[in-house]
């Protein structure tokens, strides 16, 4: 995740929007249950992590599967492994000592 995404996600003061949503009783009761144990303040905290965590690891996983997908059509190309691992080292900020 980008840097400045990552400040915008900590930012307390975000607008939030109330959503409706159906989950099984027994859920809510274990979600009740684990939230404190886990240093939350109440199942809904506890919530809006998980989500948060499936969603970026799912937003991790989908640009990795651009950027694969973009070496792979790069090298189709005829461009060699050298230019883009130079390419990716620039754009990461990983500079190599060539």
């Amino acid at each position: 995740m980008k840097a400045e995404d990552l400040k915008k996600r900590l930012d307390k003061s975000r607008p939030m929007t109330t959503i409706t949503i159906r989950i099984p009783e027994d859920v809510i009761e274990d979600l009740k249950r684990v939230a404190p144990l886990l240093g939350f303040s109440g199942y809904q905290p506890l919530v809006r992590a998980y989500i948060g965590q499936g969603l970026r690891a799912d937003l991790d996983r989908l640009d990795g599967d651009t950027v694969s997908t973009l070496i792979a059509s790069l090298k189709r190309h005829g461009v060699s492994d050298e230019i883009i691992s130079e390419a990716l080292s620039e754009a990461t900020g990983r500079h190599s000592n060539s």
